[in-house]
């Protein structure tokens, strides 16, 4: 740099780095000549002052580069930070632009909730000619139809005590994960609803228990609940539990949406005493679910691990939740099904769009198949496998409205559940701060005086009016179509755009096969399905060759 530049440039820069600072600096002197002329000089001089200080500290501290340069004023960037989403989310998003859910959807939650109007004026703000676009085909001979139809009977052969479930249910959340009052009122809408409330890994804590909901027992690899001393899974712990009539079936968890393949770790500062007797771990210590399970290590084990869980749960329904990551990991579980002649009861399968309370960055946007390619492949799997008829099909992953219900449905799913949109039902406003124990809305925090803001009464109400409120708009849709029941939708009731002039429905867009495709010998060229069959073998979870 020349000595003309340095001239040049030196006084505005000086004025933009320290001219804050030297306004505080003048503003402190100016006052503290005034002190004695009116009363407000005082507070005056005090906040000049402390920023004075403020100000002092700044360039002498060494951790932050922007506070040494650019004493005081730095300030403005963290506050702006810190206000970015909200600003975003109120004031510079439209309504269809919001992630993880638009504003549009998040509204819709809260009117169906608050039983409000949830009808849209003038026309759809939706792109109709942007690739993706969806649309169900409608029919000319519409009919009306009873949402309190809507229920899938769960439990093969093996099962002494079916379940018959909801189409829309409440999806996996921990207790620990989510607030006690939060669970409580979850679970108390759920009674009132007739669905379940799956409980997640976490276990089953007294706020469960407490209004007599229907649960789904979710046993992660940490086996909370039921596990020993080292963490392995405990059967006379689990059957203390499992045999209870509020528990309706059992889901073993191998993997979800948001974090596939990631253990999850809850500190030990955030382990409560109710946390730690729930989960059955000892206080002050990390709580730890490993990547994989230790009670099986291979897809035979697996199914005697569901035939094992079953019978100590006095014959209730057993399933597993997963989401797709290698083909043959899924189309090998189906071989150990076919050879063991044991049969899972359900599968549900979890999107890479799902919602969680903390994962890595890497995990939550690039690992995991996304809902409709894992629920068309694991669709295609049992089917192809033959096994498609001996259990039930289910999908988890951004299920807001009874559209995203119909088109799970279409493709093969026999129910949905849903977790995120049952949290806005609690009053959730996506601040996006459920790692942080902060919840402004008392949702994802044990802080007691955060919980305090939701009250069980009122939210459990909200979470009964959405479940009721969607299910007869999906009637609507239905009748719409010309069906029925939901288990009457095809492939071929959904169109999606391809591009700007073309539209498919999702028959001709995915493959769907034969029944037993996968047995059959010889036949058309292999699909990559059929390629993925042939590495899965039922002893290991390992490819073939």
């Amino acid at each position: 740099m020349t000595f003309n530049d340095f001239k040049e440039t030196r006084p505005v820069t000086l004025f933009t780095r320290f001219g804050t600072f030297a306004f505080v600096i003048l503003g402190t002197i100016v006052t503290a000549g005034l002190l004695g002329e009116a009363r407000f000089v005082k507070w005056l001089f005090l906040i000049f002052l402390f920023l004075t200080g403020v100000g002092i500290w700044n360039l002498i501290q060494t951790r932050h580069t922007l506070m040494r340069n650019y004493p005081v004023i730095a300030y403005v960037r963290w506050i702006s930070e810190e206000l970015r989403p909200f600003l975003r989310q109120y004031i510079v998003e439209s309504n269809t632009e919001g992630r993880p859910y638009s504003r549009e959807h998040r509204s819709l939650i809260y009117q169906r909730a608050k039983e409000a109007l949830d009808l849209h004026p003038f026309g759809t703000e939706l792109d109709i000619h942007e690739s993706d676009y969806e649309w169900l085909a409608h029919s000319i001979a519409a009919r009306e139809v009873d949402p309190d139809d809507f229920r899938v009977d769960v439990g093969g052969p093996q099962c002494s005590k079916p379940y018959s479930v909801s189409v829309l249910n409440i999806s996996a959340m921990s207790f620990g994960a989510l607030g006690a009052n939060a669970v409580e009122a979850l679970n108390l809408g759920a009674k009132k609803g007739g669905f379940y409330h799956d409980t997640g890994e976490g276990s089953i804590s007294p706020y469960h228990r407490k209004n007599g909901g229907d649960l789904v027992w979710e046993l992660g690899s940490g086996y909370f609940g039921c596990r020993d001393k080292d963490g392995h899974f405990d059967p006379k712990r689990f059957a203390e539990q499992a045999v209870s009539d509020q528990v309706k079936m059992i889901e073993i968890k191998l993997s979800q949406g948001a974090k596939p393949g990631h253990g999850g770790v809850l500190p030990a500062d955030k382990i409560t005493p109710e946390i730690s007797e729930t989960r059955g771990v000892p206080m002050g210590q990390d709580c730890v679910s490993p990547p994989a399970h230790s009670a099986f290590s291979t897809p035979i084990e697996m199914m005697e691990f569901i035939a094992k869980l079953r019978d100590l749960s006095g014959g209730k329904p057993v399933g597993f939740k997963l989401c797709i990551g290698n083909p043959h990991e899924l189309l090998a579980i189906c071989k150990a099904m076919n050879e063991t002649e044991i049969f899972a009861d359900f599968i549900v399968i979890d999107g890479a769009e799902g919602g969680t309370g903390a994962a890595p960055v890497e995990f939550s946007d690039h690992i995991g198949m996304p809902l409709r390619e894992g629920l068309v492949f694991a669709q295609n799997a049992l089917v192809g496998s033959g096994v498609r008829d001996k259990l039930r099909l289910a999908a988890s992953g951004k299920v807001t409205t009874a559209f995203y219900l119909a088109s799970n449905m279409a493709i093969g799913a026999d129910w949905c559940n849903a977790a995120r949109a049952f949290m806005f039902t609690l009053g959730c406003v996506q601040s996006l701060r459920c790692h942080t124990g902060e919840c402004p809305t008392g949702v994802t925090t044990s802080d007691p005086i955060r919980q305090r803001g939701l009250v069980v009464a009122d939210k459990a109400v909200r979470v009964h009016n959405f479940h009721r409120e969607t299910l007869e708009a999906l009637a609507l849709v239905l009748g719409a179509a010309g069906l029925s029941h939901p288990g009457e939708l095809t492939p071929g009731h959904i169109f999606r755009r391809i591009d700007e002039h073309h539209a498919l429905p999702l028959d001709h867009i995915y493959d769907f096969v034969e029944p037993g495709a996968l047995l059959a010998k010889g036949g058309k060229e292999p699909t990559m399905l059929h390629r993925a069959w042939k590495r899965a073998q039922a002893n290991s979870f390992a490819p073939a060759g």
